[in-house]
């Protein structure tokens, strides 16, 4: 991929203005740039962001000194910024998995105004960059199952597979995103440097259609017609069927749409 998002593996400088250079994504939004964020200004300006996309009491907000422990230990904060105004940020925190260094994506928001423009597939591949240039290889995050436009955008558009599930990870929140019930939570796995992902961020990837099975999850508007229990009915099943077929060795690959819904693509998945 020619003009991809570039990033610099320096330790951000904490309560100074970024000097990096900023970074651009081909076909990203147009006039947006990703960077890093390493002053505090832009870390308090994540924290307002976070507030007015997840919607959560203070008490469930991440505090601005948790962006800047991210920047200065092997994390990450980055900004996709209009001008000087910031409209979306991903932030990740460093960790170990089988002996080996990886990052786990644990924000990545973009204004309402800003959605559907390409600004959160920029910052992805601004995460991509920055992780390989310093010579990480994987990277994960968490989604909840429910949520098929998500599971789209890192299965189909970004290539990451899921093979773990997680119920109720972090308890019921106030967060209005999250429908007052348990947060079960998929693992996206994302091996940057895989033929898959490289198939996926290139626009090369084949689209998802035929599996060894499937999860059907309603259409998210069917979804927010019901009551919550109602809900929690659906997300009973999904647990189910994901426990029970990632028990057998089988990833969630893909999706495509069933029906009045929307199917996860599952099929056998081993790393060798």
């Amino acid at each position: 991929m020619s003009d991809q998002a570039k990033t610099h593996s320096q330790k951000p400088r904490v309560g100074h203005p970024s000097k990096d250079p900023p970074s651009k994504t081909e076909g990203g939004a147009p006039g947006i740039m990703v960077r890093k964020c390493s002053a505090l200004d832009e870390f308090h300006a994540c924290v307002g962001l976070q507030r007015e996309i997840w919607a959560e009491e203070d008490l469930e907000l991440e505090p601005s000194t948790m962006f800047v422990v991210a920047s200065i230990t092997g994390g990450q904060v980055l900004g996709a910024f209009d001008g000087g105004k910031l409209v979306g940020f991903t932030m990740a925190v460093a960790g170990v998995r089988n002996g080996a260094a990886y990052l786990h994506s644990h924000q990545t928001g973009v204004s309402a105004a800003y959605r559907d423009r390409g600004v959160g597939r920029m910052l992805k591949l601004s995460q991509r960059d920055d992780a390989l240039a310093r010579g990480i290889r994987l990277v994960e995050w968490t989604f909840d199952p429910l949520e098929m436009k998500n599971a789209h955008f890192n299965l189909n558009r970004l290539g990451a597979i899921c093979r773990r599930y997680i119920p109720n990870l972090y308890g019921v929140t106030t967060s209005p995103l999250h429908r007052g019930i348990d947060t079960d939570r998929l693992v996206a796995e994302w091996q940057l440097d895989s033929p898959r992902v490289i198939a996926a961020i290139e626009d090369l990837a084949p689209t998802a259609s035929n599996a060894p099975t499937t999860i059907e999850v309603p259409a998210e508007g069917e979804l927010g017609k019901q009551d919550v229990k109602s809900t929690r009915e659906v997300q009973a099943r999904v647990r189910e069927e994901f426990t029970k077929w990632f028990g057998r060795g089988y990833a969630a690959v893909g999706v495509r749409r069933e029906g009045k819904g929307t199917a996860y693509l599952l099929a056998p998945w081993s790393d060798f």
